[in-house]
């Protein structure tokens, strides 16, 4: 039986790929870390000078404008390493249930989606990078919520442990993905064909790919038809 090896353009190209993405990552990484420095230190000027005499709905905002700053920061600085070779990683102890509920209020605030409902009881706590590991769930999470069908968006978070191993089920009822396009979802700069959907710089797969191999996992499309799709996050235990 003859062998099908890769052809050189195939490889070039996907070689040419993979530059633009470490570009476009240490470029925008890089230009975000000023902004965000100085949101979170002016954040922790104004809480030192005021956390005595803001009111309590005050003091939280003002502690969640420094907490998502801080956040971005590290997000950023991640995606720097992660577009120089050496991805940083600073894994904890993340409620996996907590992380889930927050990634999800904040993306059914900012895409004002109110007929939305999450599934994701008795998530475990599980050692990982909880900053790469929301930037993950927040891609899949807002795909599920813009290839939504005519139905309710619903999506339904399980895990379960398996040998040495995490597997994160995330499963949606959203439009599916056809068999044409599932194997390029995970290209850099390719989109899913979608009318009337806004477009974006279609990295949104491959960056949660990318983040996903620095902390020992990788994400992968389990299934996906026209009753919705089922992705599958696999991190290591320890």
């Amino acid at each position: 039986m003859s062998s099908n090896p890769t052809r050189p353009q195939e490889t070039n190209a996907a070689g040419d790929s993979e530059e633009r993405i470490k570009r476009f990552l240490a470029t925008a990484s890089h230009d975000l870390q000023s902004p965000l420095r100085h949101i979170a230190m002016y954040a922790e000027l104004l809480l030192d000078d005021l956390e005595e005499t803001l009111e309590g709905e005050q003091l939280q905002s003002l502690r969640m404008i420094m907490e998502k700053a801080q956040v971005a920061q590290r997000l950023t600085k991640a995606l720097m390493s992660l577009a120089g070779g050496t991805p940083q990683v600073t894994p904890e102890e993340v409620d996996l249930q907590a992380l889930a509920e927050n990634v999800w209020g904040e993306l059914t605030d900012e895409t004002a989606v109110r007929d939305a409902t999450l599934e994701s009881q008795g998530l475990p706590s599980i050692q990982t990078d909880p900053a790469l590991l929301g930037l993950v769930l927040r891609h899949l999470l807002t795909n599920a919520l813009t290839y939504r069908s005519e139905a309710p968006p619903h999506v339904a978070i399980a895990a379960e442990r398996k040998g040495t191993d995490w597997f994160i089920l995330i499963s949606d009822n959203g439009t599916g993905i056809e068999p044409v396009h599932q194997e390029r979802i995970f290209e850099p700069f390719w989109k899913l064909p979608k009318a009337g959907a806004a477009q974006g710089a279609g990295l949104g797969l491959t960056t949660a790919q990318e983040f996903l191999k620095a902390l020992g996992g990788d994400l992968s499309l389990e299934h996906s038809d026209t009753s919705g799709s089922r992705f599958v996050i696999r991190l290591p235990i320890a």
